[in-house]
């Protein structure tokens, strides 16, 4: 496996090159800003995908995480289309509330069986980078969220530094690697 690195100047190129990644399914390791504090992945260290992927959910708890078939994935959302797609009508950033997803059949990856999820939503104003990210793949997919789940392998912290974030992309079934303002990609040999 060869890994290449890129440094992408704008943030609009950068966000639209990884939104076009996750349309073609693609794994991506988010890694941005200061650390996250607690149990869930809130966009600074996270691993996002396409939330349209059938059985997306399955492949990341068999091959990526390596955790629990039954654990189920949040989606993030663009807070201001939260209606459109769920029963939630206030605003959710830190994933507290769960609740019914509107258009399932669209987004199966995020809905867990008995027809939830619990949403996390995000505005310019709490994660910038990842807000844009979510309105280049939204432009692009008409689906204005993203799965959203931890960086980092069952039983495993989430990672803390970018030295953790590139041992963790290299050790598990990750296709992409964004840090800050760089982009790595596996390339098979």
């Amino acid at each position: 496996m060869k890994i290449q690195f890129s440094e992408v100047d704008l943030l609009e190129k950068l966000v639209n090159i990884v939104a076009d990644d996750l349309m073609n399914g693609k794994i991506v390791g988010w890694f941005q800003g200061g650390s996250e504090f607690g149990p869930r992945a809130l966009g600074f260290r996270s691993i996002l995908a396409d939330p349209r992927k059938k059985y997306l959910d399955e492949y990341l708890n068999k091959e990526v995480k390596l955790r629990e078939s039954w654990r189920p994935y949040a989606p993030v959302v663009m807070e201001e289309c939260v209606r459109e797609w769920f029963d939630l009508n206030k605003p959710s950033p830190y994933m507290l509330f769960s609740a019914v997803v509107l258009q399932p059949d669209l987004v199966p990856a995020i809905t867990h069986k008995d027809g939830t999820a619990r949403v996390q939503t995000v505005n310019e104003k709490q994660n910038f980078k990842l807000y844009k990210l979510l309105e280049a793949f939204h432009s692009k997919s008409q689906v204005p969220m993203l799965l959203n789940t931890s960086f980092n392998k069952a039983g495993q912290p989430i990672v803390e530094t970018p030295k953790d974030a590139f041992e963790t992309f290299k050790k598990m079934k990750l296709d992409i690697l964004v840090m800050e303002n760089f982009y790595i990609r596996k390339k098979e040999d």
